[in-house]
């Protein structure tokens, strides 16, 4: 078996990451998405909560409702109101926020931030998220290499 590196220039169009990127946009987009597992659903929260021009927030409310992450419904009480709420996909998006969060405490700010996410049963704080072997096993940087797809062993 060849040890491979990911041929980046040749993947452009089939490699996952930049996609995802294109979904997400920017910074705006991950304090929506932020808000949106905090409860927020309605577009003046949002831009009260995030002090975001309303432009912006109108742009990147339609990026993500574009994307699947976001869908938008008229609110039962009042037609005139939408509410903005994750899809699936929106809530599959929850370990890379927390990963984001956990990075971003470790390696930009030095700090835990506040308030600490816990787990809702126990109110113990989450564990770190990690990249895990097939086993369970917790895998650092060399433990991970590239393999073509009939190099991988599946069960």
């Amino acid at each position: 078996m060849t040890v491979l590196r990911e041929p980046l220039r040749d993947l452009a169009d089939q490699c996952s990451l930049p996609a995802a990127l294109e979904a997400m946009g920017e910074r705006w987009s991950f304090l929506i998405l932020r808000a949106s597992f905090n409860g927020l659903s309605h577009f003046e929260e949002f831009q009260s909560e995030l002090g975001i021009a309303r432009n912006i927030l109108a742009n990147r409310l339609s990026r993500l409702v574009g994307h699947g992450i976001l869908e938008r419904r008229a609110v039962e009480s009042d037609r005139r109101k939408i509410d903005y709420r994750l899809t699936e996909k929106g809530y599959a998006l929850q370990p890379t926020m927390v990963a984001l969060r956990q990075w971003g405490e470790r390696w930009e700010t030095g700090v835990a931030a506040t308030p600490v996410l816990v787990d809702a049963r126990d109110r113990r704080p989450v564990q770190p998220v990690a990249v895990c072997s097939h086993d369970g096993r917790v895998l650092g940087k060399g433990d991970l290499i590239w393999s073509l797809e009939e190099d991988v062993v599946r069960d």
